[in-house]
């Protein structure tokens, strides 16, 4: 259950408060998984704060610790003593794809946006991907790619890997999109519970892992929101490469891989079956 305080620890989604239970809801909510970020996370967060404290609607910043060994937790309690709208969840190190869900699974605003901790989407891009969550799209995702976007100091060698990734998802799960791993995605709340919590690859049996792991998640994410019936926009936005980066482009790459192979035997097997509450 949520409490009363900036600092939480995380408990199995089906404790958390769901949306009609809420008071007051924010119009948007930022997830931020980090992993062993204290020596970036501070600059990252007063971007984003300062940004969200100038806009003109309501919302919480939610870093979910991914079990790091640093003080990322720490600082992050710290920086929430003067910015009351952030908090920080401490969950046992999963990975990134694991991370994300509990952070989604927590988060109650109207809007939900997660972005990667370096922020190489810098936190203004919202502006692109929310008018379309106020239309009729359900899911607004952040690209690298297509006429708009633009890719800053990226290496060739990085740009190539992440191409031929991305050819290998068209063909084996989603021919329909340019760029499924820019972690800049933002959902309806209603939509972000339902897939978030019909995920099987990270969901709540992801077992302790070590190290900084990337994962195919948002694969499995967008397969079952287009199987689900909710609408998805890509939508071209900025970014920066970070020299910081923790993905291991041959290890990451590899198991991400496995990751597009396992949604399409899950649905073989027919686990993304949608049932009550995943109502559009």
């Amino acid at each position: 259950m949520i409490q009363n305080t900036n600092v939480e620890t995380a408990t199995r989604p089906e404790t958390l408060l769901m949306p009609e239970q809420l008071t007051e809801e924010p119009y948007l909510s930022v997830v931020i998984p980090a992993y062993n970020e204290a020596s970036r996370l501070p600059s990252t967060l007063l971007k984003v704060m300062n940004y969200l404290e100038g806009c003109d609607y309501t919302f919480e910043a939610l870093v979910v610790d991914d079990g790091s060994e640093d003080r990322t937790a720490d600082i992050v309690e710290e920086l929430a003593a003067e910015h009351p709208h952030l908090s920080v969840v401490r969950i046992p190190p999963r990975g990134k794809g694991y991370a994300v869900r509990t952070g989604m699974l927590r988060a109650t605003g109207r809007f939900i946006l997660y972005s990667d901790a370096d922020l190489s989407a810098p936190i203004e891009e919202v502006e692109k991907l929310l008018p379309y969550l106020e239309g009729k799209y359900h899911i607004a995702m952040g690209s690298r790619e297509g006429l708009g976007a633009a890719r800053y100091n990226e290496p060739q060698y990085r740009h190539f890997i992440g191409r031929v990734f991305n050819t290998m998802v068209r063909l084996v799960a989603l021919p329909q999109f340019n760029d499924t791993q820019c972690g800049f995605k933002a959902f309806r709340r209603e939509a972000a519970h339902a897939l978030f919590r019909g995920l099987h690859l990270y969901g709540d049996n992801a077992a302790d892992v070590k190290g900084a792991m990337v994962t195919g998640f948002d694969v499995e994410v967008l397969y079952l929101g287009l199987k689900w019936g909710y609408k998805i926009k890509e939508v071209p936005v900025r970014w920066y490469y970070s020299p910081g980066t923790k993905v291991n482009p041959v290890k990451d790459s590899y198991r991400m891989l496995k990751d597009i192979l396992k949604v399409r035997v899950n649905d073989v097997r027919g686990l993304y079956r949608r049932g009550e509450g995943h109502e559009r």
